[in-house]
């Protein structure tokens, strides 16, 4: 006789308490193996493969794609060989069942055995086939399910345009734009939800409103949930609780590109602006300890931390995240270039994990990159400050007593005013226009 053990959502991350189920990696009826990815989700920080800690036969799974599940809450269930006790079914299980990352043991590549035939599962005396779920849609990307699921779109009528038929994210859009046309006959058009409906009407509901309901404006709705519903969350925290203010300044980053470009001509790794940016920040926050730190409400303290963890604002197609590199305060330009590249690259792909999106002392917003000149930050909750830097372009500066066109930027910083006054706060920021206007001023902390 098999039994059956449950498997439910492991706790994934710090202070997460929910994850939305992104794409299914088994079918009910596949055999898996212990610590297989079995589901990919998404959480508010990340995108994570679960593994499951049992071997067997899958015979149930709970939500759909696209739904959100708590934390605690049943995932999968699966049959396996009918030990002696509890004991020896825990033995065959990896007991890793947190976080949802495996156990080291497991090997790096996703493992998937389908069943070519029905698999008869003996579930509670008795035997019943456990269902062989379609072939797989030909989709990588998560995005691209994610887009095609929003919109009502049927990926299964699709033909890829990728290698092996591989359904790209082009497809998806053409296959909407192509609905959104009048010549597009009605059964392939993919239902886009435009309004929602009109709340029922109890007896509890005032007269007034009985007469006349309010009708919801026409638009498109779109969730507040995972990345950008993590982001308005810690936003509204943010306004709400830290009295926060604003200053900025331009500097002459004329000086600090020559360095640059002259620590790149001599031939070894490349070393980017925002390396160079995040080492005067660490510099500068060795000077000015009160804009490192977080506000203690319940004990009505200011806690000064003795580790800068460095977040950085990252731009991707699941939203604003904010990856973070650890002991910034230690690290070199040519490590703080590599952890950079690093991260951005783990942010473009969507495989950042938890760990890598919590723990910042202090954020460095390079807003530049759109095209911008100025901002005025928000304070990444729970941190005391964060660094604005605009674009870098040639504008008209009075150099050494002439007019000259350099290269001029904006640095703009917002704080806890709770943490520190004004006085020190324009500190922090002089320092750094300093620093970028002669890098060499970095030297004395060297």
């Amino acid at each position: 006789m098999a039994q059956v053990l449950e498997f439910r959502l492991p706790d994934l991350g710090e202070g997460l308490t929910e994850a939305e189920i992104v794409r299914w990696l088994v079918e009910v009826g596949d055999v898996v193996a212990v610590d297989q990815p079995v589901v990919e989700v998404e959480t508010a920080k990340a995108m994570v493969d679960v593994p499951c800690p049992y071997a067997g036969v899958v015979t149930a799974r709970f939500g759909e794609e696209g739904s959100e599940l708590p934390v605690g809450s049943p995932l999968i269930t699966v049959a396996v060989g009918a030990p002696a006790s509890d004991a020896d079914a825990r033995a065959e299980s990896s007991g890793n069942v947190l976080v949802g990352y495996g156990t080291s043991e497991a090997p790096a590549r996703r493992r998937r055995v389908r069943r070519e035939q029905q698999v008869a599962v003996e579930v509670n005396g008795r035997s019943a086939p456990a269902e062989v779920g379609e072939g797989p849609v030909p989709v990588i990307s998560p995005l691209v399910r994610r887009l095609a699921r929003e919109n009502g779109l049927d990926l299964r009528e699709l033909t890829g345009s990728g290698p092996d038929g591989l359904i790209l994210r082009a497809d998806v859009e053409y296959a909407l734009r192509a609905a959104a046309s009048p010549g597009r006959p009605a059964q392939a058009q993919a239902p886009v939800q435009t309004q929602a409906p009109a709340p029922a009407l109890t007896p509890q509901t005032p007269a007034a409103a009985r007469a006349t309901p309010a009708t919801p404006p026409a638009g498109t709705r779109v969730p507040l949930k995972g990345v950008r519903g993590a982001v308005a969350d810690k936003l509204s925290r943010s306004r709400s609780e830290i009295p926060d203010a604003t200053c900025w300044v331009d500097a002459d980053a004329t000086e600090l590109m020559r360095a640059r470009a002259a620590m790149n001509a001599t031939g070894g790794p490349k070393i980017s602006l925002l390396a160079l940016l995040a080492r005067i920040c660490t510099a500068a926050l060795a000077r000015f300890p009160e804009l490192n730190s977080t506000v203690d409400t319940a004990a009505r303290e200011i806690v000064r931390l003795d580790a800068v963890h460095l977040g950085f604002a990252a731009q991707t197609e699941r939203g604003l995240v904010v990856p973070v590199v650890k002991d910034a305060h230690s690290r070199d330009a040519e490590s703080l270039s590599a952890e950079f590249a690093r991260l951005t690259e783990a942010a473009r792909t969507g495989t950042l994990t938890p760990a890598e999106l919590t723990g910042g002392t202090f954020t460095l917003n390079n807003y530049g990159v759109f095209g911008v000149d100025g901002s005025t930050p928000i304070i990444n909750h729970p941190e005391a400050a964060m660094l604005g830097v605009g674009r870098i372009v040639p504008k008209p500066w009075v150099h050494e007593g002439e007019l000259a066109v350099r290269q001029v930027v904006q640095l703009s910083l917002t704080f806890d005013h709770r943490v520190c006054d004004g006085g020190t706060a324009g500190g922090f920021l002089r320092y750094v226009a300093d620093c970028v206007e002669q890098p060499a001023v970095l030297l004395r902390t060297l």
